[in-house]
């Protein structure tokens, strides 16, 4: 999937954007024209062919978490160029999905590290527990696991971003990027940044169904059978782990232009789901164990929270589900959220529009 960019970064705000946006009191651009080719292939071989210059690098690794009685290694990307500007530092947390993914990622960091100026950017991509390339044990996952997580990632003294200090931009997708605020509002971790793409806060069943009771004991039950052995394998195996139901979903709700949904994107996802343990996290995902609020209410004052502290960038994209559109419009005005952007595709505007611009 070939790309071009047009890289604008606002000083004032802190943080790059591969959308291009305009603003009276934003006076001075960065702009910065780049390409990038990227090959989609399963998770064993993670061959990626990425256009970059001779003074850029890009390398993955794995660290571990040690979290209760479990060593779990996490997958991490860093893309870096040699540079002798002084370093700002960007942390960029997949979406929570199904098929959750550093791979959304990837162009983005790309062109942003490719910027020139003044400011040398170096971005680290990871992958959740449970999800995309790191380890998949059988934890009983919900937000407070995932937000210990992102919290121990950024400030264990062993982590590959512990020697970065407080000098962190946080990039989060959906579920992701509510809970970097939640972290961020609980002085658990500091960030002088956050971009929240396309933010959410409820699960799938949650956002359509409700949360009273009796639709929680139905979620607990469909999620027991989901963790099950055997049957919860055959449950998965229908409702996630199978080509046609994934090729669904994205034309659907998580791109905004089917078109742009290809074979290959499709290939490397369902191999996710058929790594081990991949059913726990999209058991708990689903039915809404992993949402960081349980109302709009909650969602905006997450954000309100952060009034004065440090800015933070919405990017509400144009051709989201009805109801995850809803809950992006609730933080148009809301305090907390220092600029409001529209930006084209759905769940996943990161992926689908990479390098987008918008005037």
């Amino acid at each position: 999937m070939a790309s071009s960019a047009i890289l604008h970064f606002s000083p004032s705000l802190y943080y790059p954007s591969s959308y291009k946006t305009r603003t009276s009191s934003f006076s001075k651009h960065l702009v910065v024209r780049a390409s990038a080719s990227v090959s989609y292939s399963p998770a064993t071989s993670l061959k990626v062919s990425l256009s970059l210059p001779l003074n850029s690098t890009w390398h993955t690794n794995n660290w571990q978490w040690k979290f209760k009685e479990n060593s779990i290694n996490i997958y991490y990307e860093e893309h870096e160029k040699e540079s002798t500007e002084p370093t700002k530092n960007i942390l960029m947390i997949p979406t929570i999905s199904d098929v959750s993914t550093v791979e959304e990622w990837r162009l983005v960091a790309k062109d942003i590290v490719q910027q020139v100026g003044k400011v040398n950017w170096r971005a680290t991509i990871i992958d959740w527990p449970g999800l995309g390339y790191s380890d998949r044990p059988k934890l009983d996952f919900n937000a407070d696991v995932m937000e210990k997580f992102l919290v121990d990632f950024i400030n264990s003294p062993n982590s590959p971003i512990s020697s970065l200090g407080d000098d962190l931009v946080i990039f989060g997708g959906g579920h992701a990027a509510t809970i970097a605020v939640r972290a961020v509002k609980k002085n658990l971790v500091k960030a002088t940044g956050i971009a929240a793409v396309a933010p959410t806060w409820a699960g799938p069943l949650p956002i359509v169904f409700g949360r009273d009771s009796d639709m929680e004991t139905r979620y607990g039950l469909l999620r027991g059978t989901l963790r099950a052995p055997a049957v919860g394998w055959m449950m998965y195996n229908v409702l996630v782990s199978n080509e046609k139901s994934i090729e669904s979903q994205y034309k659907s709700h998580v791109y905004a232009d089917a078109k742009n949904v290809t074979p290959q994107i499709i290939e490397s996802r369902y191999e996710l789901t058929k790594r081990k343990g991949s059913r726990y996290v999209p058991a708990a995902f689903l039915t809404g164990l992993l949402d960081p609020v349980k109302s709009r209410e909650e969602f905006v004052e997450l954000f309100a929270e952060l009034q004065g502290k440090l800015p933070v960038l919405v990017m509400s994209s144009t051709g989201a589900p009805k109801r995850s559109k809803a809950e992006m419009e609730a933080l148009r005005e809301a305090k907390g959220v220092s600029r409001y952007v529209e930006v084209p595709g759905a769940l996943l505007p990161q992926e689908e529009y990479p390098t987008i611009n918008i005037i």
